[in-house]
């Protein structure tokens, strides 16, 4: 019998935009691929042996000061050596929740993929809240629907295309 595709979704959040967007991505996964395995891990919970055990990746973060969240960077920090030369060419995508841009943020993702060699298989979704102030940065984020719309779509192409192993 063949493994079980596992697509590892590993999230940080501040004020729930994130998660929204990674769950959206699970949701969208699962629904159209029942058969892979999806992963919903927050940041502080996931480490090397999630990222080996997985055969594709979504690494989703809220932009804080033009940077990825502080406990994505740790779990990179914490995985990166370990992971290393063990998942090369692997499928990734990225999603970042921003204020005002969340270009950086991406970047910064791609920069550590492309450490570990991965291949990325879709634009970073970028989901721009227009907060601005100090009370609207803090507060409680609720992504549209419309919002989540994409992140559903990729969920399902990343599911699908590990199931049938394009990827």
């Amino acid at each position: 019998m063949e493994r079980t595709p596992t697509l590892l979704i590993v999230y940080h959040t501040h004020t729930g935009g994130t998660r929204q967007m990674a769950e959206a991505v699970r949701q969208g996964a699962q629904q159209a691929q029942p058969e892979v395995d999806v992963r919903l891990l927050h940041a502080r919970d996931a480490g090397p042996q999630d990222v080996q055990q997985a055969d594709g990746y979504v690494f989703a973060t809220p932009e804080n000061l033009a940077a990825i969240s502080g406990l994505l960077k740790d779990f990179f920090d914490r995985s990166y050596y370990a992971a290393l030369d063990r998942i090369n060419g692997r499928p990734y995508a990225t999603l970042v929740c921003a204020g005002s841009d969340g270009s950086n943020a991406a970047r910064q993702i791609a920069r550590i993929a492309t450490g570990w060699r991965l291949k990325p298989v879709a634009e970073p979704l970028i989901v721009c809240t227009h907060a601005q102030t100090p009370a609207a940065i803090a507060a409680p984020k609720h992504l549209s629907a419309t919002a989540l719309e994409p992140c559903q779509a990729l969920g399902a192409a990343l599911a699908s295309g590990l199931y049938l192993g394009i990827f």
